[in-house]
């Protein structure tokens, strides 16, 4: 458990400077996803990826899968050999959550979709 603490808590390192950056420079962009995300049409999932909130239409679906594939890719040249992907976007989602503003969506680690508010995100206790 120690060792498997002490590579999230590394991974998290890499993350804020590595995958996360990556994967949401191109997002950052984007005009549609700025006004999804305003509107709290989106959110960060727990799993380091983004979640439409409430279903969303077609365009909405393909814009969060098109961001998705993106990070999925960053996720998996951030992981190197030192962790899988999925643990590389676990910790990703961590932080993106942590980074959200208030008014934007993010999922809670119940799956629920919460509003951040003034204080800190509600995250999954296993992030550091």
């Amino acid at each position: 458990m120690k060792t498997r603490t002490l590579i999230l808590a590394a991974l998290a390192a890499v993350a804020v400077v590595g995958g996360a950056t990556a994967a949401s420079a191109y997002v950052q962009r984007d005009p549609a996803y700025a006004k999804a995300r305003a509107a709290g049409q989106v959110g960060e999932q727990t799993d380091g990826y983004l979640g439409v909130v409430g279903g969303g239409d077609d365009n909405l679906r393909k814009l969060v899968q098109s961001i998705n594939i993106q990070r999925k890719a960053a996720y998996i040249r951030g992981a190197g050999s030192s962790a899988t992907a999925e643990q590389f976007a676990f910790v990703s989602g961590c932080n993106l959550i942590a980074q959200t503003k208030p008014g934007e969506k993010y999922q809670a680690p119940d799956g629920s979709w919460k509003t951040r508010g003034a204080g800190p995100a509600e995250r999954d206790p296993r992030c550091v």
